[in-house]
């Protein structure tokens, strides 16, 4: 699975490295960056794209199919 964090959306809620703090790291500007998205389940890496209040977690399968949201 590919995890991107789309900048523009991003808003800094932390949502994401509250769970799953070893994938997620807020950056020098507040705003989320992926930091080691094999260090957590799929499982995790979606309930954090789920719990993004603007989407900007985005998944996709190892062919780049976009898989959430």
């Amino acid at each position: 699975m590919r995890v991107k964090v789309d900048q523009q959306r991003c808003i800094g809620s932390a949502n994401c490295t509250a769970i799953a703090p070893t994938a997620f790291e807020m950056d020098a500007r507040g705003k989320s960056a992926v930091r080691d998205a094999t260090s957590v389940s799929e499982d995790k890496l979606r309930e954090a794209a789920e719990l993004c209040p603007t989407d900007a977690i985005i998944l996709e399968d190892d062919a780049g199919r976009r898989l959430y949201p």
